[in-house]
């Protein structure tokens, strides 16, 4: 499991290390395209970073509210509070809150920039049909996502991602409102580039935030495995969410990355663009962990 987590670490660092690179050439680009004036792919850095800064801090509340979640108490769910305390016990972590969401989807998602500013969420459907060792995993997987940080990593990602969206389209409305009497908007390679980037960057950076996301969920299944010492439990509840299906009656696909299990409809380019691994995949990796330390 140790190996797994370790991993899976590595290789979220080195999809954001390429994101970065990403950016790089697109900012080298830029530059070169608007003669060294830099003053405009600042001015959009600072927007693009004060706007992923807000989404920050106010992510949480923003997720919760836009899911339907609502908050309970002990006397409210005493198994549902009584998993989460003990394992908040196990991971020597703050409790967070605990909502509950009325939907028949078995689902679940947690979310707070860091373990003291954090809330898990589970839907009426999850409840119903998983038992005490499944519901434990479930909710094990997302304490995972807290203890790992993941959100940070995520709003990281939404970052570097709007900037690059801003950045390719600046080039897009370069390329075809560039005064014909401009030098470098009148260069055939320019023009070629610019399209190519403002076309192909957002795609490239979407392809790589889910590949962020599916990495984390990795993660948060060994994680979770880790905490509870029985992985074949997380596995179960998989197998379970695979058969019902974990489709949401209230669908966000801004939210989507957060939950347990894909909240949306749809499966084309699932490969690319899902922030989620393939069911199959993730009980796998958890089934293989069982008997290893």
């Amino acid at each position: 499991m140790y190996s797994q987590i370790a991993a899976n670490k590595r290789k979220t660092v080195y999809i954001m290390m390429f994101f970065i690179a990403l950016i790089a050439g697109l900012a080298f680009l830029m530059s070169a395209y608007f003669g060294g004036n830099r003053s405009i792919f600042y001015g959009g850095l600072i927007g693009a970073t004060a706007y992923a800064l807000f989404t920050y801090f106010a992510g949480s509340r923003m997720s919760l509210a836009v899911n339907g979640a609502k908050e309970i108490q002990k006397s409210d769910n005493p198994r549902l509070w009584r998993i989460v305390e003990n394992l908040s016990i196990t991971n020597g972590m703050t409790m967070p809150k605990v909502y509950v969401m009325d939907d028949p989807a078995p689902n679940a998602f947690a979310t707070g920039r860091d373990p003291k500013h954090s809330a898990v969420a589970a839907t009426t459907g999850l409840l119903d049909i998983m038992d005490d060792s499944e519901l434990e995993g479930v909710m094990a997987h997302e304490l995972g996502h807290v203890k790992n940080y993941d959100i940070r990593v995520s709003m990281i990602a939404f970052a570097l991602t709007a900037v690059i969206s801003l950045i390719a389209d600046i080039l897009l409305h370069a390329t075809f409102f560039r005064s014909n009497d401009d030098d470098s908007g009148s260069n055939p390679l320019f023009l070629v580039l610019g399209l190519a980037a403002a076309i192909i960057a957002p795609l490239v950076a979407l392809m790589i935030q889910m590949a962020i996301s599916r990495q984390r969920e990795y993660l948060a299944d060994a994680t979770g495995a880790l905490t509870t010492r029985y992985p074949d439990g997380l596995a179960s509840a998989l197998e379970k969410i695979g058969q019902y299906g974990s489709t949401m009656r209230k669908q966000n696909s801004s939210t989507a990355h957060l939950f347990f299990a894909n909240p949306l409809k749809g499966k084309g380019l699932a490969n690319l663009f899902s922030s989620h691994p393939p069911v199959a995949d993730r009980v796998a990796r958890l089934r293989s962990m069982g008997g290893k330390a």
